[in-house]
């Protein structure tokens, strides 16, 4: 397995970390298994100027951890049923965060399949489904709010080097599911990746 990303992978620009978290491989040690994806999704949110950011309008309870240094995970609960993981990215109070919209299953897939579907015999249509999306994620690796504000260098979940990507190996585009600032591409992506939440 590769080195861990360091802290100080995290504590730059929201942008430049959203666009070098593609490729890299999102880690979780549970008791019975080893789970991980290719990170190949992604989407930036930055409270400054962003009025879909959950850090727009100040710090929460809820928020909070977006207001750390970068490299903890923020999760929360959306529609009432399902959770979304997000790396928090720069220095205190900044606000910033790059939340995983999709990865490609690595290791684990039966853990993970458990976990969605209850199941580990799936079809085509079920392996593609699996993680392609952000409670997809969530659900798949059995992430809920008790790991909110975990820092991502420890030992139960965490980040290792992959591809670096080159330029024209990564996509920008609107978001996906907002409401506010939807004017921005700020949704990068693996070009012709397969598990994609959204062509």
């Amino acid at each position: 397995m590769q080195k861990k990303l360091p802290l100080s992978f995290y504590k730059r620009d929201v942008h430049t970390v959203a666009r070098e978290l593609l490729g890299k491989i999102f880690v979780k040690q549970d008791k019975d298994a080893v789970l991980s994806g290719r990170i190949v999704e992604v989407e930036a949110y930055d409270g400054s100027i962003d009025m879909a950011a959950h850090s727009f309008n100040g710090k929460t309870p809820r928020n909070s951890v977006m207001f750390e240094e970068g490299g903890r995970l923020y999760v929360y609960f959306t529609y009432g049923m399902h959770y979304c993981a997000n790396v928090v990215t720069g220095n205190v109070d900044e606000g910033c965060a790059v939340l995983i919209r999709a990865v490609e299953p690595v290791e684990g897939i039966d853990a993970m399949a458990l976990n969605r579907y209850g199941k580990t015999n799936l079809n085509g249509r079920e392996k593609l489904n699996l993680t392609n999306g952000p409670a997809k994620f969530c659900k798949a690796f059995g992430i809920d709010k008790t790991y909110n504000g975990l820092i991502l260098t420890g030992e139960k979940i965490f980040i290792t080097g992959g591809d670096n990507l080159k330029p024209g190996e990564i996509t920008a585009s609107k978001r996906i599911g907002i409401k506010k600032s939807t004017e921005l591409e700020w949704r990068y992506y693996i070009r012709n990746n397969r598990y994609i939440s959204k062509k």
